[in-house]
């Protein structure tokens, strides 16, 4: 399978990565900055993998990046089987309605709402092109409003937005057999979940690429579920 992941040089999108090599597919890393420093260990996987594994520049807050990456895919003829819109910011954590950085929540809006958008945007055209297809979006059970809380107000925001895109794209694609999730990965062990977190993020790769590759089938009514395709709270 041919698989793109944004946000792939570290956390999540890394064990992704790396499950998907181990699993034998074809993966394109998206990363925002390709400098040598923050893509070292998609570089030594490269060297492993070789090309298997492609470094491509895409920035999900740019428009102009997302385009650009998705025409040099398609200059190529390459066909994607699956997306997984992993890239995500979690920010302003602390913080009150009363104290709240609103830029900072167009911020996370941004990256982890319409960053999605942009990428599913311009890079379906190649995804309908694949067999098996599937779009992937890394939620999280911050997104869940019967469980609401205060706190994490861009997060949470974000991500409820996003689980409601995924709804959407699933009502527009079911007929064409590209199945959309909205997944939420856990507390895992990665920058952003910190060091107590009790979830190992290569099992939640593992999880998630199960799904990609349809050795699960989800049957729930909505699209929101865990990486062991269990149905989250909407």
């Amino acid at each position: 399978m041919n698989i793109l992941i944004t946000g792939a040089n570290r956390g999540l999108g890394l064990c992704l990565v790396k499950q998907a090599l181990n699993s034998n597919h074809q993966v394109f890393a998206g990363v925002r900055n390709a400098d040598e420093e923050r893509i070292e260990k998609l570089s030594d996987l490269k060297e492993t993998y070789q090309d298997k594994l492609k470094i491509i520049e895409l920035d999900v807050c740019d428009d102009d990046s997302v385009r650009l990456a998705a025409s040099q895919l398609d200059e190529i003829q390459v066909s994607l089987d699956s997306i997984v819109n992993n890239a995500g910011i979690l920010n302003e954590r602390e913080k009150t309605i009363e104290e709240l950085d609103l830029e900072a929540c167009k911020l996370a809006l941004d990256v982890n709402t319409l960053g999605p958008i942009r990428v599913v945007k311009y890079f379906l055209p190649l995804l309908r092109k694949g067999q098996q297809q599937s779009i992937i979006n890394i939620s999280s059970e911050a997104g869940s409003l019967t469980n609401a809380y205060s706190g994490d107000y861009p997060y949470g925001l974000s991500k409820v937005a996003l689980n409601m895109l995924s709804e959407k794209l699933n009502v527009y694609l079911r007929d064409e057999d590209i199945n959309v999730l909205s997944v939420h990965p856990g507390w895992m062990k990665t920058d952003m979940g910190g060091d107590k977190a009790p979830c190992d993020p290569m099992d939640t790769a593992k999880g998630i690429m199960d799904m990609i590759e349809r050795k699960k089938t989800i049957r729930n009514k909505y699209v929101f579920v865990d990486h062991t395709g269990k149905s989250m709270v909407i």
